[in-house]
């Protein structure tokens, strides 16, 4: 197919009526739009809900392990008779 023929190809596409929409295409796409929008949301604030339960979690480990404070140590005896 060489330009010509191509061009007009796509002049008779354009010339073309647009297909009719259902009349209630438009109540379903909002319908379905809201309810993503919906579900998008709860999955927001369950991850925030999520992230804050885990950082709480961490928090109250770290205060009741402490692991940045080292361990006694048990491989040496106590230095008696000095």
């Amino acid at each position: 197919m060489n330009r010509p023929e191509r061009e007009a190809a796509v002049r008779q596409m354009m010339e073309r009526t647009a297909p009719h929409v259902p009349a209630d295409l438009h109540a379903d796409v909002v319908r379905l739009g809201s309810r993503i929008l919906r579900r998008r949301t709860i999955a927001l604030r369950l991850m925030w809900l999520l992230l804050f339960a885990a950082t709480v979690a961490f928090v109250v480990w770290a205060a009741t392990a402490r692991p940045w404070v080292e361990p006694p140590s048990e491989t040496t005896p106590p230095v008696t008779d000095w």
